[in-house]
C-alpha cells in the first residue's frame, strides 16, 4: 500500500502570531490527529505569508477517514487562526 498526503496550503490572518499558531498546531497534533488510524507524520512549512500542512498517513482510506470527522474544539482553535478562503487543498499518494 501507498502513503497518503494530504497537502493544505494557506495563509493566517492579519492578527494572527505565527508563535500561537504553532502552539495550537502542536496542541492539535498531539492531542487528536496524531492518534488518528494510520498518522505517521504532521509537518508545517512556512514560505513568506505562505503556509502549508503536509499531513501523511499509511493509506488513502485513512486520510480520507480522518477528512470525514467534524471538527472538535482543538481543529477549531486551529482554523481559527488560518484565512480560511486562501486554502488550497489537495490529497496525493506517494508512488516512490
Amino acid at each position: 500500500m501507498a502513503n497518503a498526503i494530504f497537502y493544505c496550503e494557506y495563509k493566517l490572518k492579519k492578527d494572527a502570531a505565527a508563535a500561537d499558531f504553532l502552539a495550537v498546531s502542536k496542541r492539535l497534533d498531539e492531542g487528536h490527529i496524531s492518534k488518528q488510524p494510520g498518522y505517521i507524520s504532521w509537518q508545517q512549512l512556512q514560505d513568506g505569508d505562505i503556509w502549508v500542512d503536509l499531513l501523511t498517513f499509511d493509506t488513502m482510506e485513512n486520510l480520507k477517514q480522518f477528512e470525514s470527522q467534524e471538527p472538535g474544539e482543538l481543529a477549531l482553535s486551529f482554523y481559527s487562526h488560518i484565512n480560511m478562503p486562501s486554502c488550497k487543498v489537495r490529497y496525493y499518494t506517494i508512488r516512490r
